[in-house]
């Protein structure tokens, strides 16, 4: 019985050896969906130096520096610069400061310096410079001290 059984498994072995395995298959898709979006990273701050005339205190002026943001982007988004809400200033200095951020880009996008808000309909990669100019108006001058005042770069 043994080998009857040892001998018939054999047979039926060989005759499915000889069938082809059905096969099938199945197709997996991938979707993927990006929406309008931007990306800002501060590189450098800026530094304000006061002009000779003590009525300006601005990135613009000798010795003053840009800040400078990075800018990565899928299209579909507007830049702009907030007006100036938060500043510092020594409490010597009583008279009304104007504050006028403006910013330029370079790189995917090419935007002249502007302080009012620009379309990017392109994807790609900026540098944002950023300059800011604090004016005094009439007699008024700038006071000795420190001044801090922080520009918001918006990217929506």
């Amino acid at each position: 019985m043994k080998l009857f059984r040892a001998a018939f498994g054999a047979a039926m072995l060989v005759v499915c050896m000889d069938q082809a395995a059905l096969a099938t298959t199945q197709n997996v898709i991938f979707n993927g969906t990006i929406t309008a979006t931007c990306t800002l990273v501060v590189a450098t701050n800026g530094t304000m130096t006061v002009s000779p005339d003590l009525q300006s205190l601005s990135s613009h002026n000798s010795g003053g520096s840009a800040g400078t943001v990075t800018l990565t982007t899928t299209g579909g988004v507007s830049l702009s610069v907030d007006p100036v809400t938060i500043t510092t200033v020594p409490a010597a200095d009583t008279t009304a400061i104007t504050w006028t951020p403006t910013y330029s880009a370079s790189g995917a996008h090419t935007i002249a310096e502007t302080g009012s808000a620009t379309s990017l309909t392109a994807p790609g990669a900026d540098l944002v410079t950023v300059h800011l100019a604090g004016t005094k108006g009439g007699s008024n001058r700038f006071a000795s001290g420190s001044y801090q005042a922080t520009v918001t770069v918006r990217c929506e």
